[in-house]
């Protein structure tokens, strides 16, 4: 196929550069870390390196991923400051191509840095806008000059939906007037966004650079703006201009005329001379000036498909708003950066069956919405087929509304039928997801033709027995706009839908088609006769938000998305979403039927299919409390204290990579290293050498950043996205520290020892080779298992303890297929993996049968989060994991963690057997009465062990006795987490 811009050539050909730059990210060792800037590398490592996604509960996803290394790569490595640029570049193809593309590549409009990220809806556009954000302003804070980084931002929304879901994203969401940034996506999901040496750094700024629409060119900001805004702002701004008048010599002066040259604005609101009305005109007139004159500014474009040309009487014309962009763009030059989000970057072309899609032409990466379901980060689609709606033809299934003998409008017939459809498949969902879940409340959603409509299928509603309060009627104007007084009394109940049963049907026209950002929409009945391929894919991604999460759902939706692919109905409507046959997307339908991304059910599908399949909900069994489990928890902060205890700096292991001299005489060079540790044998990987992760901007500084982060490493007692649970955390810590105490130990441990010689730090600037990465590692990786070796000392003769049962965890969600009937559980069946469980299933069937287990449970990571165990990976920083089983047999509690063979040795196991050992140790020296009465022991238990003492006929209790895991000397690390 010939390259175009159809085509999509200019995003394949970027991705491809981009992949081969960023091989071995993964590992830290990809060569597009030696082509960014040092800030840059950084966060590239923190967002994408497997050490520390591992550490993490939520990353970027493959979509978001491509997308911020596609826009780094062409903005910082190629430089480009046209889109022309970009395509001669990485597809100049195109342009030798096409006369056509060539002249629409070099307009006007696109001489300037441009990329629009086609992604799909639900597949998290709004993170990668706030990490393109990060990279921008760190890099803004240490290159000011660099013409490609820049702290001035404008975002523009299409409507107030979206402009509310903006602000809720960077100032938290609004309650009693007032925006919480602690619950905004920077604060909550900061392990994500930002490396916590830069986390101050970013927040102060993002806080004191926020600017709704009404203060933007009125707000005082510090170093930048982040200016949030709706498109109508921009279109008002732009000037009309006026007709030149002709005037005759010796025409008689208009006395009218004269006066209004004077007094070109008289009294009265009914002229719309209200002084509130003429205040804001003149506010809206500095807003564009304001941004005309900032030096550079960087433009997101939310649901960017806004932006487009129409044709009036024959010629191009854009619309308002962006001719505003194009004003504040021209005296910026390269400076000037506009990106583009939408799931639908096209302009559709021709009508009826000559209709096409006319993309973008500076789309630089594509994640469609088919592969976003092939992955499963959106929910799969089935097509209702009715048979009432089958039934009859087309002409008489009128999907419009018919008019009565007055002219008044009124459902048709086929309208009806749809919503009933719409209602028993509702109505289904509701009686099955509640036994699963009673948290899940499906959501209908109907999309009408106009707000003449809207009522009318209310009022259908009540009808059909549903309350007042379970229909919500989100009626829109013309532009799909909400007054601001009608959108203030509606904003708060809909963004809470998902929590709450009513509203079980929302009713719209255009103001939901984008933004409307909730999880539980399972079914859609679109009774707006729209053929418009934009507004099927808006309406369709109204419903696409996954609504069930979590590892125990991932089977059975894998199941779903195979059973899609060979053509077959589902077994159930686990993030499945239903959307009524209409004609208007039978073609959009056959397409996604085709490439095996959707499927068609009918009425015997419906009888035969349950809203959850096999997924079930299983309960405590009665008598519960004789199979129960209390995890022992000391409560730290309140009873220890380490006796005696002093870290002496001269014990901790020196830094024995490099010397000094090394060190110095490559600062700056950017000369790429290679180095091993000369005790562990562990090898760093290459690295460029000018300045390192902490970017201090002196020894102190240095020296307080960096015991800031051991401090945190070693006291926090989980990894969250929450700050308030991060700042509960800080307040009641595993362990307390004395930091000026820590400064003082680190402080002379790096003048003195860490180069096995006493170091003059300020002489010559010789603390800046701290800033190299794998000195700061090291640094960090001795100090922190210093401290935590130090629990040795720790005295528990008079600990106080708390317990968590299993048992607080009353339900379990499984599949009927994948889980085993027990009689030995607090649960009445216990699950096990689909894939590769057969040594869990045979574990537990053992258990079963063995009279020497009194108990046992498998252990649910998502629920029972409180049963994870703390250790200490290799570079000194905290993680976390969950056993397998909890048994207790012959007197005694096991923790056993079963794994196959070959996965006994591997390093991260080793390290998790070491700190289970280790806690164990530290509950049995806790008095018989604190800890069941009876002792906990860890098994590891491989496959050949387990199976080889079964089939010899040997007892569970005898096995796990033999097999425990002896204590040993180090206790450091290991700990329960709340």
């Amino acid at each position: 196929m010939m390259a175009s811009i159809n085509d999509l050539s200019l995003a394949k050909g970027l991705t491809a550069r981009a992949e081969a730059a960023c091989a071995g990210l993964e590992t830290g060792e990809a060569p597009i870390l030696h082509q960014v800037s040092e800030i840059t590398a950084e966060l590239l490592k923190w967002w994408f390196q497997a050490e520390f996604q591992d550490a993490r509960t939520f990353n970027f996803h493959p979509g978001q991923r491509q997308a911020l290394l596609n826009v780094i790569y062409a903005h910082e490595i190629l430089g480009i400051s046209t889109l022309q640029e970009l395509y001669q570049a990485v597809a100049p193809d195109v342009m030798l191509s096409s006369i056509w593309d060539s002249d629409v590549i070099r307009a006007p409009k696109n001489a300037y840095p441009k990329y629009c990220l086609k992604m799909a809806t639900g597949t998290g556009k709004t993170w990668v806008l706030q990490a393109i954000m990060v990279w921008q302003i760190l890099n803004a804070n240490r290159a000011t000059e660099n013409p490609r980084f820049t702290r001035n931002f404008l975002v523009v929304a299409p409507g107030l939906i979206v402009y509310d879901r903006l602000l809720d994203a960077f100032m938290g969401k609004e309650r009693d007037g007032k925006r919480d940034f602690s619950i905004s996506d920077l604060a909550v999901f900061q392990e994500l966004f930002i490396p916590d040496a830069y986390r101050d750094e970013v927040f102060r700024f993002v806080q004191g650079a926020v600017c709704p629409k009404e203060e933007i060119g009125r707000k005082v900001t510090a170093g930048g703006i982040i200016a949030i805004s709706n498109w109508h702002v921009l279109s008002e701004e732009v000037e009309q201009p006026e007709d030149e008048e002709i005037e005759a010599p010796g025409v008689e002066i208009d006395p009218k005329a004269i006066v209004q040259s004077i007094l070109p604005l008289t009294p009265g609101t009914s002229k719309g001379n209200d002084l509130n009305v003429l205040n804001r005109r003149y506010e809206r007139g500095g807003i564009l000036d304001y941004l005309k004159e900032l030096p550079a500014l960087m433009v997101f474009n939310d649901e960017a498909h806004h932006i487009h040309e129409f044709k009036r009487e024959g010629e191009v014309t854009e619309v308002e708003w962006q001719k505003s962009l194009n004003l504040i763009a021209e005296p910026k030059g390269r400076r000037f950066v506009q990106v583009d989000f939408s799931a639908t970057p096209y302009n559709e072309v021709g009508t009826g069956r000559n209709s096409r899609k006319s993309y973008f032409p500076h789309i630089v990466v594509d994640f469609d919405l088919k592969t976003a379901m092939r992955a499963g980060l959106v929910k799969s689609l089935v097509l209702d087929k009715r048979s009432e709606i089958g039934a009859l033809s087309h002409d008489e299934l009128d999907f419009k509304a018919d008019r009565d003998e007055s002219g008044k409008p009124m459902l048709s017939e086929g309208q009806r039928i749809m919503l009933r459809a719409g209602l028993t498949k509702l109505r289904k969902l509701e009686a099955d997801f509640t036994g699963l879940d009673p948290e899940k409340h499906p959501k209908m959603l109907v999309v009408c033709e106009d707000t003449t409509v809207t009522p009318l299928v209310a009022e259908f509603m009540q009808l059909e027995g549903l309350a007042d309060d379970d229909v919500l009627r989100v009626d829109s104007n013309r532009k799909g706009e909400l007054k601001a007084d009608e959108w203030k009394v509606l904003r708060e109940r809909l963004f809470d839908v998902d929590r709450h049963r009513s509203p079980r049907v929302i009713v719209s026209v255009l103001m939901l088609r984008e933004g409307f950002d909730v999880n539980n929409i399972c079914v859609i009945v679109p009774l707006r006769a729209s053929s418009a391929g934009i507004l099927l894919e808006q309406t369709i991604g109204r419903g696409l938000r996954l609504m069930w999460r979590g590892n125990e759902y991932d089977d059975i939706k894998r199941e779903n998305r195979q059973l899609i692919r060979a053509g077959r109905t589902p077994t159930n409507m686990i993030d499945i979403l239903s959307i009524v046959e209409h004609p208007a997307f039978q073609e959009f339908y056959d397409d996604l039927i085709q490439e095996g991304l959707a499927t068609e059910s009918d009425d015997e599908d419906e009888r035969n299919t349950s809203g959850t399949g096999d997924l079930i909900s299983v309960g405590l069994r009665p008598g519960f409390e004789n199979y129960d489990f209390a995890i022992p928890f000391i409560l730290r902060e309140q009873v220890e204290e380490l006796e005696g205890t002093h870290i002496d700096p001269a014990n901790l292991e020196p830094f024995g990579a490099f010397t000094l001299a090394q060190l110095k005489s490559q600062l700056g060079h950017g000369e790429r290293f290679h180095s091993e540790d000369v005790q562990a044998k562990t090898r760093f990987g290459d690295y460029r050498v000018h300045g390192g992760v902490m970017t201090a901007t002196g020894y102190n500084d240095y020296l307080a950043r960096i015991t800031r982060r051991i401090t945190e490493a070693v006291t926090l007692t989980d990894t969250t996205g929450s700050s308030k649970a991060f700042a509960n955390a800080s307040k009641f810590p595993y362990i307390q520290i004395n930091r000026a105490e820590l400064a003082e130990g680190i402080d002379t441990f790096i003048r003195r020892h860490l180069f096995q010689h006493e170091v003059d730090l300020l002489a010559d600037e010789n603390w800046r080779v701290l800033l190299i990465d794998p000195v700061t590692e090291h640094i960090i990786k001795v100090w922190a298992r210093a401290i935590l070796e130090a629990e040795d000392s720790v005295i528990v003769a008079d600990a106080e303890v708390a317990h968590r049962r299993l048992s607080e965890v009353p339900k379990l969600a499984m599949r009927t297929g994948s889980s085993l009937a027990v009689e030995k559980a607090i649960y009445l069946r216990l699950p096990y993996p689909s894939r590769n469980g057969g040594l869990e299933l045979a574990f537990m069937e053992t258990c079963e049968r063995d009279a020497s287990v009194e108990s046992f449970c498998k252990i649910n990571e998502q629920k029972h989060t409180f049963a994870r165990l703390r250790y200490i990976k290799e570079d000194g920083l905290p993680a976390f994991y969950s056993p397998d089983f909890f048994v207790r047999a012959g007197g005694s509690i096991y923790l056993v963690e079963t794994k196959a063979q070959g996965q006994l040795t591997s390093p991260n196991v080793l390290r998790k057997r070491k700190a289970a050992v280790a806690w164990c140790d530290r509950i049995n020296s806790l008095a018989a009465d604190l800890r069941n009465d009876a002792e906990w022991y860890y098994v590891l238990l491989g496959e050949d062990a387990f199976y080889g003492w079964r089939d010899k006929g040997g007892s569970i209790a005898e096995l796990l006795a033999f097999a425990r895991l002896r204590p040993v000397e180090d206790r450091s690390q290991a700990k329960f987490v709340f």
